[in-house]
């Protein structure tokens, strides 16, 4: 959906016609999107259009960036675990 969404603006019933879902589904899952920051809706008469929220994606850009440093810290000391010399093992 976020990729679709990346393309532009579009309405729910062509956001979900691809999908193998119903549209109660489709319109589930972008009130999680919604609420998480990463989609906004709006509705003009009977149609609802949704696109993404750029200051979402910020966030979760953000929120990957610190998983990655902590995974790359974690890799950092087991390099560092695996070199150090025999005497320092518990034995």
């Amino acid at each position: 959906m976020i990729e679709k969404l990346s393309e532009g603006p579009v309405s729910v019933s062509k956001l979900a016609k691809p999908l193998d879902i119903t549209l109660a589904a489709v319109v589930q899952h972008l009130q999680v999107l919604e609420r998480s920051g990463l989609v906004r809706t709006e509705k003009v008469g009977r149609v609802r259009t949704c696109s993404v929220e750029p200051k979402g994606l910020t966030v979760v850009e953000r929120w990957i960036a610190d998983r990655r440093a902590s995974d790359e810290g974690q890799e950092g000391l087991r390099a560092f675990l695996e070199k150090r010399p025999p005497s320092w093992h518990r034995g």
